[in-house]
């Protein structure tokens, strides 16, 4: 993986390793829309998303808030001049409202505490778990989709 790592930490870079390294990030659309010190937020067309009643489908809803997850864990990672694997171990998602065009997911970062006692963690025992949300967003305002999972990374 170390080969694979992008140079820039802005979200081309998180969004180029994406595409390169999960390949159905690239049938998604996948994009990043924003990536800032408050949250990372991805973005995917409803055409390539679509289920049968032209909404978006269930896997897509489901896989779009987890790659958020992952890409804020990734890009965390890097900010902190660590570079480790990230792999998903359990998650929960529920499904509140269609979604009937662009999927919008998005995470915020953990509190700085969190993370630094993250980070403490992994440093000391190689190995350390990050509880991470995401929502994709409704065309009320309200969530469409709420996401949580939990993370690990190990260097």
């Amino acid at each position: 993986m170390h080969s694979h790592v992008p140079t820039s930490l802005s979200g081309p870079g998180l969004e180029a390793f994406l595409h390169d390294q999960i390949p159905l990030t690239r049938a998604m659309g996948l994009r990043v829309a924003e990536s800032n010190a408050q949250r990372l937020v991805l973005e995917a067309p409803l055409a390539p998303n679509r289920n049968h009643l032209g909404t978006a489908f269930g896997g897509s809803l489901h896989a779009l808030p987890t790659l958020a997850c992952y890409g804020t864990l990734w890009m965390l990672l890097r900010e902190a001049g660590i570079d480790t694997h990230v792999v998903i171990k359990d998650s929960q998602v529920a499904y509140r409202q269609p979604v009937k065009g662009t999927i919008r997911a998005v995470c915020p970062r953990p509190p700085a505490a969190t993370l630094a006692a993250f980070l403490a963690a992994l440093r000391r025992h190689q190995k350390a778990g990050l509880d991470l949300r995401a929502t994709v967003e409704g065309t009320d305002g309200k969530p469409a989709v709420e996401f949580s999972g939990r993370f690990v990374a190990r260097a």
